[in-house]
């Protein structure tokens, strides 16, 4: 018999990503990142000029972040030890929406802190890709981990079987995201690595409830 499946995504579940990017905008570009509400670049202000960065330039700077910065990017508190606690209960695999030439430094980055797990890579919504590993581990049963919305809402269309948790350990981004609990399109919403485990580990061998 297949062995359960757990999915999770990377950035802000796993390891930190808005605070280092921010760091390093500030040292390396001269721009300030203060973010007060959910739309991300009227976050990043130029220092010398006082003015938004254009939003056409958020995307190269993000990729110059993922190309030479990801050591910067540090483990969300409980997360390592918590998928060492899943992995001897399920397969567990990572879902990460990164250019797919990125995928051998996230590997090697994961396991850099600890966590040995095959990554895929993905574009756009995760239903998909979900879909397609679904497909190939069969499991007994399975779980997502985003802290974005619009990935359980896709996956939810996709895959209802899934059940799906709302994580963003970012507590920078965490008030300002949407809630997919709230929508209806994740079964729920915890924040912190010390209550998702144990809601996991029980999720792992019963059905999800909607």
């Amino acid at each position: 018999m297949s062995r359960p499946l757990v999915i999770t995504d990377c950035d802000e579940v796993l390891l930190h990503m808005i605070g280092p990017f921010r760091d390093w905008l500030g040292e390396a570009h001269g721009i300030d990142f203060e973010l007060a509400g959910n739309e991300f670049h009227k976050a990043m202000i130029r220092r010398d000029s006082g003015e938004r960065v254009e939003p056409a330039q958020v995307w190269p700077l993000l990729n110059m972040f993922f190309d030479s910065e990801m050591h910067r990017q540090h483990p969300i508190v409980g997360s390592v030890a918590a998928m060492k606690a899943l992995g001897e209960h399920a397969d567990v695999v990572v879902l990460t929406n990164l250019e797919d030439h990125r995928q051998t430094n996230r590997t090697r980055q994961l396991a850099d802190h600890g966590m040995n797990l095959r990554v895929f890579t993905n574009q756009g919504p995760k239903g998909p890709a979900l879909k397609a590993i679904l497909d190939e581990y069969q499991p007994s049963s399975a779980i997502f981990i985003d802290d974005l919305a619009q990935h359980h809402d896709s996956v939810s269309e996709l895959t209802p079987h899934v059940a799906r948790l709302h994580l963003c350990g970012e507590p920078m981004i965490a008030p300002h995201i949407a809630c997919a609990h709230k929508a209806g399109h994740a079964h729920a919403r915890i924040d912190e690595w010390e209550g998702a485990l144990p809601w996991l580990l029980e999720r792992l061998y019963s059905a999800p409830h909607d």
